[in-house]
């Protein structure tokens, strides 16, 4: 019974111990930037108003921030400070593609029409498409991307209002969910899945396919240390896209 209580004493000094200063000044700077309040490209303050800020040395700082670069959120500019980064991309494959950019490089006119615009609260389907934790608010979104008069990729996405709630506000009528959100919310890993299918009648009828032609699926989720932002399926026909890598033989052993 005293070995029980010790290791709660233990366990309650663990959990009410406070933050060394340079984790809080990194949680602080990481909570505004996941949470969009300072979206990529964004300048947080110099180093110096961060130490008028927090009371603490330039180091203090200079270590915070030292963190948020090793964890890809910021980077920093010779002269001119430091910045909410844009998120990379890690292969052709993996690339996360504004679709208007496929379109133009073909030399096509490129074109959006939202077709579905709809906020619930997520259900089960929702949850396992996001990895929702809980239920939670979402936004579903169904567009069409379109290059010269032909149709070029079906978008369903869910949007978590939990972790964008701006995006209740954002127009998406002509605007691409998928742009925006590359614009306005930060992530820090993405998940692609990519599979061959054969159009529904739904689909077929969108994409102006026979029912059962075949088609391309792109399932891609983004998150960030908060949770998941967004999940998406693009379907393309399939003589519209093409995955592309790059690759080269392992080095032998000597």
């Amino acid at each position: 019974m005293a070995e029980e209580r010790a290791r709660k004493s233990v366990s309650r000094k663990i959990e009410t111990k406070p933050l060394a200063l340079h984790a809080r000044i990194q949680r602080d700077v990481e909570d505004r930037i996941v949470s969009g309040e300072w979206p990529p490209g964004t300048r947080i303050p110099f180093e110096h108003e961060l130490t008028a800020e927090y009371g603490c040395s330039r180091m203090t700082v200079n270590k915070a921030l030292s963190e948020l670069v090793k964890k890809g959120l910021i980077e920093r500019r010779r002269k001119s400070g430091s910045y909410v980064r844009q998120p990379e991309v890690l292969s052709a494959v993996l690339e996360i593609h504004q679709l208007e950019r496929e379109v133009r490089a073909l030399g096509l006119a490129y074109d959006f029409r939202l077709i579905e615009r709809e906020e619930r609260t997520a259900d089960d389907g929702d949850r396992k498409r996001l990895r929702l934790p809980r239920s939670g608010r979402v936004l579903s979104l169904k567009g069409l991307h379109t290059a010269g008069q032909r149709p070029f990729c079906l978008e369903d996405r869910l949007i978590s209002l939990e972790e964008v709630p701006q995006a209740l506000e954002a127009d998406f009528s002509r605007n691409p969910p998928g742009t925006w959100l590359l614009e306005q919310v930060p992530w820090s890993a993405a998940e692609h899945r990519i599979r061959a299918t054969g159009a529904d009648r739904d689909i077929a009828d969108v994409l102006d396919l026979a029912e059962g032609a075949p088609c391309l699926v792109i399932e891609r989720r983004t998150w960030n240390a908060s949770g998941s932002i967004t999940q998406v399926n693009l379907t393309y026909p399939g003589d519209m896209h093409t995955l592309v890598a790059q690759f080269a033989p392992s080095a032998r052993p000597g």
